[in-house]
């Protein structure tokens, strides 16, 4: 079968869906990546062997004629390449993808992995995407969602039917690339990090001001942070206000990177202030090298956490909560932190393996029975 994945970036699919290219290749699929261009594109064919497929994409934004616009380059690709089935994820593909999968007669199978801004703030525009969800989550042959809560939310709003729905554990972790170092270390000064983009909803704003409140009460505490400056849409922290609370002196900002994992080894504890997420992918990530937790009680992010045993869960919006919860965990004694990292790993293992993912994958886009007959807008 010729299998579409198509998400907002190409570096998304080469960093989180990686492992179920190679799985659906390794089952004999062919497999196009769909998504703006960026530096990852060319690595997507290079180093992964799918045939890439640009399309022009605004990811933020709600302008109605560029999203019917959007709604049109995707129908032209997928009467183009007359995929067996297409794999959505991220909002737009979701939405407008999907109802051009149904027009061109592809079945689409839709992941939600996080509601994004539209559900957190309530406003003209997220009434406008509960509309667009209601009516294109009508058409796909599933819908995998990364949190209970979400799919509880979607099936509250009447937005999806609940018998075409299922859960993930994120997108899954690889236990075997993402492992503990072989010996315990605590570093000194005891390291903090936060990998996330420079937005607001991840708690930012949050993190910056409880660095200061944990390096107040012990000074010499390395907080560092990890993840591209994003100016997009309105939600990002602008380059000069980040300018401004890094001269604070606080937080060490890394920029981006593509090893991850070194970073995390590098770190005592790794934190994730956000207001909502699917499944945080850096949380499995440092759960499954061992390292503890410190995040906020909210929906996705407390999926990856059992407080007291493998982290600690935080109120949202709460930065003096988050010192405090940052600061409990420096103040653990080494075999304290020892344990907390080992309870995490075994967390990674049993409720987050990627092999639970791919499998489920594996299994509906087997059952998925081509359908070449395009229907009619009407339809």
């Amino acid at each position: 079968m010729r299998v579409a994945i198509v998400i907002n970036t190409s570096w998304n699919i080469w960093n989180f869906r990686r492992s179920l290219v190679k799985a659906l290749q390794a089952a004999g699929h062919e497999v196009l990546a769909i998504a703006p261009p960026d530096a990852y594109s060319a690595r997507l064919e290079a180093e992964l062997g799918c045939r890439y497929v640009p399309i022009l994409m605004e990811n933020k934004g709600t302008n109605p004629v560029k999203d019917a616009q959007l709604t049109g380059r995707f129908y032209k690709i997928y009467q183009r390449e007359r995929p067996d089935v297409v794999l959505h994820y991220t909002i737009k593909p979701n939405i407008y993808g999907t109802i051009a999968a149904r027009l061109a007669g592809i079945p689409s199978i839709n992941n939600v992995s996080g509601l994004g801004t539209v559900f957190i703030v309530k406003n003209f525009v997220s009434k406008i995407a509960l509309g667009l969800y209601r009516f294109a989550f009508r058409f796909p042959k599933r819908i995998f969602f990364q949190n209970a809560d979400d799919r509880q939310l979607f099936v509250e709003h009447g937005l999806v039917n609940p018998a075409i729905t299922d859960l993930l554990p994120g997108s899954g972790i690889d236990t075997d690339k993402f492992r503990p170092a072989a010996e315990f270390t605590r570093h000194t000064p005891f390291t903090f990090l936060m990998i996330a983009r420079v937005l607001y909803e991840k708690g930012v704003e949050e993190y910056f001001e409880a660095a200061r409140l944990v390096r107040e009460a012990v000074p010499g505490t390395r907080v560092q942070l990890l993840g591209g400056i994003d100016e997009s849409g309105g939600v990002g922290v602008k380059r000069v206000v980040v300018e401004q609370w890094l001269r604070a002196g606080h937080v060490e900002y890394l920029g981006t990177s593509d090893s991850v994992a070194e970073h995390i080894a590098q770190a005592d504890c790794v934190v994730l202030p956000s207001y909502r997420e699917g499944t945080p992918k850096t949380l499995l990530e440092a759960a499954a090298m061992g390292k503890p937790i410190v995040t906020t009680d909210v929906p996705g992010c407390r999926e990856t956490v059992v407080h007291g045993q493998n982290g600690l869960l935080c109120e949202v919006r709460n930065a003096q909560d988050l010192a405090d919860k940052m600061l409990q965990v420096l103040r653990l004694s080494d075999s304290g932190l020892q344990q907390m990292g080992q309870a995490g790993r075994q967390l990674a293992e049993q409720k987050f393996d990627e092999r639970i993912v791919l499998e489920k994958y594996l299994r509906v886009v087997e059952a998925v029975k081509p359908a070449r007959n395009p229907v009619s807008k009407s339809a």
